[in-house]
């Protein structure tokens, strides 16, 4: 048996967190019964700055149901930071850890799988999504697409993996190590080697409420994904601005040749048609060049990537 901690992130999740909360706790009594973690399991709700009740709501769950544990994050982190609090928080104080989103559109019944995998030896566990059906088609359409940019840019990441996944206390400690500011946990964790699986995860309706994950949550989250971990968008400009040198040789050549031959040359389209895909070019080059930069002034402050305001937990 081991000592599980589910770890999940919330923000304004006052509609769901009453239904997430029981049916957590209705699968860790009946992990409990059949032998596979112990009693002293725990669920750790990460409040990560709600505008709304939701921490009241922690606190309430906390008071009346002795599995529901809580952490208040003193302002929104972002749902990657507020994951890797949640982690850290468990670490020390658990065997292993799963991460879930508050709303349970993933599949809980795979966590019975993952246990078993990890009595297996397996440390890392991922919750492969293996429908969609619950998503509108421009989400399916736009995270597919993301996931195959991914792979083509070298980024060593489960395809369509979010952040439902288990991990045991040996690879917490060695996440642990990771002191990365730009967290991006979906191509972070597959770095840290160890043994691992997969389980099947069919995704579901939202129990309520809307998804907190706007498309420029969304933009941004792909940005980190590539940019984190590749740096093949920068070689792709500089293969760019090679082709356009080349280019730009072979015009040359063509009108010197038309000059010498007596041929006048009408330039005005092309040469402004030039400038403009120059000028986007350099443009695009910059603002690569920029995100790169942007990160690493981000590294080099070392801010700390969250911090817990109030805590609710089981000694």
């Amino acid at each position: 048996m081991i000592r599980l901690a589910i770890v999940s992130p919330c923000y304004n999740e006052h509609e769901v967190l009453y239904e997430s909360a029981k049916r957590l706790t209705e699968l860790l009594n009946d992990l409990i019964a059949k032998g596979k973690i112990t009693k002293d399991s725990f669920i750790l709700y990460v409040n990560d700055g709600s505008k709304d009740d939701t921490w009241d709501i922690i606190c309430g769950l906390h008071a009346s149901n002795r599995f529901v544990c809580g952490i208040n994050l003193a302002h929104n982190v972002g749902h990657q930071n507020a994951i890797m609090a949640g982690m850290m928080t468990a670490k020390g104080r658990c065997d292993g850890v799963v991460t879930i989103d508050c709303d349970l559109q993933d599949d809980i019944t795979a966590i019975e799988r993952m246990i078993d995998l990890h009595a297996n030896g397996i440390e890392i566990v991922y919750g492969v999504k293996v429908s969609r059906q619950a998503d509108s088609f421009m989400k399916k359409f736009t995270a597919q697409t993301f996931y195959r940019i991914q792979s083509s840019m070298g980024v060593d990441a489960v395809y369509n993996h979010a952040d439902f996944r288990f991990m045991s206390s040996r690879a917490l400690n060695a996440l642990a190590q990771y002191p990365e500011r730009n967290l991006y946990l979906r191509g972070i964790i597959p770095t840290i080697g160890f043994r691992t699986a997969t389980v099947d995860d069919v995704i579901s309706e939202r129990i309520a409420g809307q998804s907190k994950y706007s498309f420029s949550k969304m933009l941004r989250l792909a940005s980190d994904g590539i940019t984190s971990f590749s740096s093949k968008p920068m070689i792709i400009v500089l293969a760019a601005g090679t082709l356009m040198l080349i280019s730009s040789l072979a015009m040359i050549v063509y009108v010197v040749i038309s000059l010498l031959m007596g041929h006048y040359v009408p330039g005005w389209s092309s040469l402004m048609l030039s400038v403009w895909f120059i000028g986007s070019v350099i443009t695009i080059g910059i603002g690569i060049l920029g995100t790169y930069i942007g990160k690493m002034y981000t590294e080099i402050k070392h801010r700390p990537l969250y911090i817990v305001s109030d805590s609710l937990l089981h000694e």
